[in-house]
């Protein structure tokens, strides 16, 4: 057996298949210190938690640094609790409905409502040449995003679809589903460029 050194360290190299055995050994675990709070299991569970986890793994691996990291479990189950947050987030806000969730736009509108709800700020021309700059800036940015990640912020932000509905189109729960848009709201902010003053974290 690789031992786990090696396995990390090939990984984190971008071995697909080194990474696959780091989660299989520590995926159990990991599922097991998740802690679902009794009023969300009918809409969550862990294996929702850890399907969006291991996907989210397969994206960030290269930036884990076993250096600063206690262990590679332990990084993944930072991810997963991550994920867990966001899901409970989402499946609270249903009841507690908030301004800024959604976007109430169609076409082109919609693209930059997205944009303001990422945090980009449209109406400044010193920040964004125009409206159609910034869709097509959105669009390029949707374009580098994991499939699943794309298509919940098409049927869910853009086309403004109630959560089941996007939930049954993607064979997901709704919680997964809420996952899956906080994990694409975060690539793509990493993608039009967090660090630029175009953006802030949105309230």
């Amino acid at each position: 057996m690789t031992d786990a050194l090696t396995l990390v360290r090939e990984a984190t190299e971008g071995s697909a298949d080194a990474l696959s055995v780091l989660l299989e050994r520590h995926g159990p675990e990991v599922t097991r210190r998740l802690e679902i709070d009794r009023q969300w299991r009918g809409q969550l569970d862990a294996e929702d938690v850890m399907q969006v986890t291991y996907l989210e793994a397969f994206l960030q691996i290269g930036r884990f640094d076993p250096s600063r990291a206690a262990s590679f479990e332990s990084w993944l189950l930072q991810i997963a609790r991550h994920n867990l947050l966001d899901a409970v987030r989402g499946l609270g806000r249903r009841k507690l409905p908030q301004p800024r969730q959604r976007v109430h736009a169609d076409g082109a509108d919609s693209m930059n409502g997205l944009l303001e709800l990422l945090g980009a700020t449209t109406t400044t021309p010193s920040r964004v040449a125009g409206r159609a700059e910034s869709a097509s800036m959105l669009e390029r940015a949707m374009s580098r995003l994991p499939t699943d990640y794309a298509a919940v912020v098409r049927l869910y932000d853009l086309e403004g679809r109630p959560i089941e509905e996007v939930a049954a189109a993607m064979r997901r729960s709704a919680g997964a589903v809420h996952m899956l848009r906080a994990r694409a709201h975060d690539a793509l902010r990493e993608h039009l460029g967090t660090e630029s003053k175009f953006f802030s974290d949105p309230a």
